[in-house]
C-alpha cells in the first residue's frame, strides 16, 4: 500500500466534513404540512422553477399542492393520495423541462422513523431536492486495492466520472441491503455468492446544490466488499464502461482531482480513511 502524505489525509479529512450543504437562501422551501406539530421543510425548489410553476399551478390546480410566495406547501394525506398528486405535479416540472433523464423508476419519501409517505419518479426528487437514498459498495482487495467503475458517458448524471465498484438508487420497495446485492451485480458481475458477503459500514448524508437542476439530498449507505485477487468486475447493465483497480494513494489523488462522481469521492475518502489509521 502506498504511503498518503498527512496533507492528503488532511484533505480528505476535510472533505468529509461538508458532505452535507444548506440549501442556499434563495431555494423556495417545500414543507409537508400536517397537524402543527408536524409540519416539515422536506425539500428546495430551485428559483429558476418558481415563476414556471406558479403560472401552471395557477391554470392547473393539483390537489394537496398549493404555492405562496415564501413556500410550496404539500398537504398531508393518505400515501397513495399523496403519491398520485405529487407525480402530476412531477409531470407538470417535467413538460416544462424541469426534470431530465425520466426513468420510470420510483423512490420513496421516508421520515425519520422509517415510515412511508409518498412515492415518486427518482428524477423528480433532485428537482424538488426530496431526501432519497443510495447504496454504495466499496469493492476491495487484501493486496489494499480498490476496484472503481467508470460511468457510461451515456448517463444523465456525471457521465464518465470515477464511482465505487457499484453504487445506485434504492428503489421505494427495496431495503439497503437488497438494493446492494442487486446494484453489485448489474453494475459489476458480483455473484450472489459473493454479494452476501458485503459488510455494512455506516451513512453519509449529502446535501449539495446542483447548478441549473435542484437539491441533492440523499443518504448513502455504505457498504465494503473484500474480493478476491483474481476477480475482476464485469458490468451487466450496460451503466459502466469499464473498471480500473488502483491503490488507496492513487485513488485519493483522483478524488482530489475531481475525477470522482460527489458521491463516490465522500464514500471513497471515508473508505481511505478508515484504513489508513
Amino acid at each position: 500500500m502506498n504511503t498518503l502524505s498527512t496533507s492528503t489525509l488532511a484533505a480528505l479529512e476535510e472533505m468529509l466534513q461538508n458532505t452535507a450543504r444548506s440549501a442556499p437562501p434563495d431555494f423556495l422551501p417545500i414543507q409537508l404540512i400536517g397537524n402543527s406539530t408536524s409540519t416539515q421543510t422536506i425539500g428546495h425548489l430551485n428559483p429558476e422553477f418558481i415563476s414556471y410553476l406558479q403560472e401552471s399551478l395557477e391554470k392547473h390546480p393539483i390537489p394537496l399542492i398549493s404555492m405562496g410566495n415564501d413556500q410550496l406547501s404539500i398537504a398531508l394525506g393518505r400515501p397513495k393520495e399523496l403519491s398520485q398528486s405529487l407525480y402530476q405535479l412531477a409531470d407538470t416540472m417535467r413538460a416544462g423541462g424541469f426534470i431530465p433523464g425520466w426513468r420510470n423508476e420510483d423512490f420513496a419519501w421516508l421520515d425519520q422513523n422509517g415510515h412511508k409517505y409518498f412515492r415518486l419518479e427518482r428524477s423528480a426528487f433532485r428537482t424538488f431536492g426530496f431526501r432519497s437514498m443510495a447504496t454504495h459498495i466499496n469493492g476491495y482487495t487484501r493486496a489494499h486495492t480498490l476496484w472503481l467503475g467508470r460511468r457510461s458517458e451515456t448517463k444523465a448524471t456525471d457521465p464518465g466520472k470515477l464511482d465505487n465498484i457499484a453504487a445506485g438508487g434504492i428503489t421505494a420497495d427495496e431495503t439497503p441491503w437488497v438494493s446492494a446485492r442487486r446494484e453489485l451485480w448489474e453494475e459489476a458481475g458480483v455473484p450472489e455468492k459473493i454479494a452476501e458477503s458485503i459488510e455494512p459500514i455506516g451513512r453519509i448524508h449529502m446535501r449539495r446544490p446542483i447548478v441549473g437542476r435542484g437539491f441533492h439530498d440523499e443518504l448513502l449507505y455504505i457498504y465494503d466488499l473484500e474480493l478476491a485477487d483474481h476477480f475482476v468486475p464485469n458490468n451487466q447493465d450496460g451503466e459502466v464502461s469499464g473498471f480500473i483497480e488502483i491503490s488507496l494513494a492513487e485513488a485519493a489523488a483522483r478524488i482530489l482531482a475531481d475525477e470522482f462522481t460527489s458521491d463516490a469521492a465522500f464514500v471513497t475518502a471515508d473508505f481511505i480513511l478508515r484504513r489508513s489509521k
